[in-house]
């Protein structure tokens, strides 16, 4: 069903099946074996910034990645990181952790393994100002939030946070390649999708810039700008398709997980974008955007978007 309202919380949810699919495994592998060794006694300090709903430290703690960590979860936003709380405190149950409140989050414990967790809900340059120099993290991780930023800017400021040879994690980073299939018109498709990169590259909050359509193949140059170091990088691309044959019932257009959800999100987003723009017709802009919709609700969208992984070291 072509949903009536958005929400952005059941958003981050319904995209960690397609983010656990597009995370680049090698990039992954690199981070996994280049981050220093833990001890109750020295635990790795890990900073996440626009960390959502908390699925990284859920990815990091299925994967196995995390034994002996104090993990600080960012976000501005005071609903997320409500939600946060009471989702991973229920997964970590479902998981086999003991979970206890702690005066800043939750600790997570499991034969041997401890899990400090921080929340915080603040805006992350607010919260570098008072923290820079205070603090210092081994790994820093920025997941599907850089492309939101404007990188040149932030990446100074992002690396005060990390202690001198630490390492950055920098997943889901857009570059530049939206695709929809199958076409409705070729030439109209291609005309919405540019207008649409164009309004990341015009994007102003606060009166700065916040966005890039191609932050991944620029955070190279950035990256070296900072003074940091490429360790690895790899392409993390979002594809999303149904098979109406292969998942079990109950999945709406033969998608996994919530993943038509994830597509009518995007296709509102992309509406969200353009709504009013002067070089689109409204009536014919408001009929191509049916169409998507129709597209997944008959199971027939496919959904690509090509992205980067970057895993560094500040020097």
């Amino acid at each position: 069903m072509i949903p009536s309202e958005y929400s952005f919380i059941r958003y981050l949810s319904s995209k960690k099946s397609v983010d656990d699919r597009a995370l680049n495994h090698a990039v992954w592998e690199q981070m996994a074996d280049a981050l220093p060794p833990a001890s109750p006694g020295e635990p790795l300090h890990v900073f996440e910034a626009g960390a959502g709903i908390g699925t990284m430290l859920e990815r990091m703690l299925e994967r196995g990645l995390l034994r002996q960590a104090r993990f600080t979860a960012l976000d501005a936003q005071v609903e997320n990181i409500r939600h946060t709380r009471m989702r991973l405190a229920r997964w970590g149950i479902e998981h086999g952790y003991s979970v206890a409140e702690t005066p800043k989050g939750l600790r997570f414990t499991r034969e041997g393994q401890v899990i400090d967790l921080e929340l915080v809900a603040e805006d992350v340059f607010d919260f570098i100002q008072h923290e820079a120099g205070h603090q210092t993290w081994d790994l820093l991780v920025a997941h599907a939030f850089l492309d939101l930023l404007d990188v040149p800017a932030a990446l100074p400021q992002l690396f005060w946070l990390l202690r001198p040879g630490g390492l950055f994690y920098f997943t889901i980073n857009f570059d530049g390649l939206t695709a929809l299939e199958p076409h409705i018109d070729p030439i109209y498709d291609e005309s919405i999708l540019a207008l649409y990169h164009r309004s990341m590259d015009e994007r102003l909050v606060d009166g700065r810039p916040s966005g890039d359509s191609r932050t991944g193949r620029h955070l190279f140059a950035q990256l070296r700008t900072a003074g940091a170091q490429v360790l690895a990088a790899g392409s993390s691309d979002w594809v999303v398709f149904a098979d109406p044959a292969g998942y079990p019932s109950g999945h709406p257009g033969g998608y996994p997980e919530d993943e038509a959800y994830f597509l009518h999100f995007i296709i509102n987003t992309i509406h969200l974008a353009l709504a009013g723009h002067p070089e689109l017709d409204a009536a014919r802009f408001q009929a191509w955007m049916a169409e998507r919709h129709a597209q997944v609700e008959r199971g027939e969208l496919v959904y690509i978007a090509h992205q980067l992984d970057i895993l560094g070291r500040k020097s």
